[in-house]
């Protein structure tokens, strides 16, 4: 009697193990609300998308509503296996198993997508897609952007469509309300040519830094402020040590929605349709949404206290006059006409 009263309370004992274990785990997955509401294992097809933000961010958070979306359109035979904070690797190792087929689609920042092919480099040009009017002309002008989603096709990928995180500029430790302050500064920026070409060009130090290292180095002096947009620096926690930001708005931050062609052209299609048209709608949606977000975000931040600075107009036309040399770095590279005309066409905006 007594041994069956001991495994009893050993057997109750383990099962509550299991529940407090289970309960810790789920307090502790920071993707646990965006669980699906359905039981996905009788999808007949299944899309991987990778990401390495958080969806918090708007931009991010489309790709649940994909899933979501698909999944009720397909009545079930399609599941978006959405997988963001990383969990899939790092921008540059995602890349290569985009092009293999390994991962079939990816949401990859704009800044890193030029890796893949140079001319989707041309969203992160100082002062031609700087705007969020700028953005949606460039999208919804198939002459411009055919050739953007086409840039990738030598690659096995192909662009379906972008949303955005916001306009970038500078989160700093110390005021940056000019050009003499800037160059004080040890900006982190991210790990893309595009982005090392233009700080050289514009004479500023600067560390080219994995994202995970930036909070880290921000805390410790080893930087000084960070190339990125105040969205991101807000639901990121940079602004609680970068305590001033400098609005450049030289460009939008994008997630670039790109997709193996061999896997898709393999989809049924009727699912290919569904797939690719749920993909333009709400990436239409998050771009509005963003742009509510990039806001609301910037309000959030001021009122926790960090001070928002304007550079003067003469810096700002110094550093459009000093990128100039990028331009012509990256003609060859992106295409001397077709760079040619998405300035000239944006420029009117």
């Amino acid at each position: 009697m007594a041994k069956k009263s001991a495994a009893l309370g050993l057997a109750l004992l383990a099962s509550l193990l299991i529940f407090l274990a289970a309960s810790v785990h789920a307090q502790d997955d920071p993707l646990e609300s965006w669980r699906p509401a359905f039981d996905p294992s009788g999808a007949q097809f299944t899309y991987l998308l990778s990401n390495i933000d958080h969806p918090a961010i708007e931009g991010i958070a489309v790709g649940y509503r994909i899933r979501d979306k698909v999944w009720e359109r397909s009545e079930g035979r399609l599941y978006v296996d959405f997988r963001p904070l990383a969990q899939l690797g790092g921008e540059r190792d995602v890349l290569q198993k985009l092009r293999l087929g390994a991962i079939h689609g990816m949401m990859c920042s704009s800044v890193a997508a030029a890796n893949l092919s140079p001319r989707l480099g041309i969203v992160n040009l100082p002062f031609v897609v700087d705007s969020f009017e700028k953005l949606e002309t460039f999208r919804n002008t198939p002459e411009l952007f055919d050739a953007f989603a086409a840039a990738p096709h030598a690659q096995g990928v192909t662009v379906v469509d972008f949303t955005t995180y916001g306009g970038y500029g500078w989160a700093t430790t110390t005021p940056v309300a000019s050009l003499e302050d800037a160059a004080r500064i040890n900006f982190r920026i991210a790990e893309a040519p595009v982005n090392t070409d233009l700080y050289r060009a514009w004479g500023l130090r600067f560390t080219v830094m994995p994202w995970p290292d930036v909070h880290q180095a921000l805390q410790t002096g080893v930087i000084s402020g960070l190339d990125h947009t105040p969205i991101v620096c807000s639901i990121t926690r940079k602004f609680d040590v970068a305590r001033y930001f400098t609005p450049l708005d030289y460009a939008q931050g994008l997630y670039i929605h790109m997709i193996n062609r061999r896997w898709l052209e393999r989809l049924p299609a009727d699912l290919r349709e569904i797939l690719l048209t749920t993909i333009e709608e709400e990436s239409a949606v998050a771009r509005e949404r963003g742009r509510t977000q990039h806001e609301a975000e910037i309000a959030k931040a001021r009122a926790a206290g960090v001070t928002f600075l304007e550079l003067p107009a003469a810096d700002r036309e110094r550093l459009r006059t000093l990128a100039e040399p990028v331009y012509e770095r990256w003609a060859e590279r992106i295409g001397p006409e077709y760079l040619h005309r998405v300035r000239t066409q944006l420029a009117d905006e």
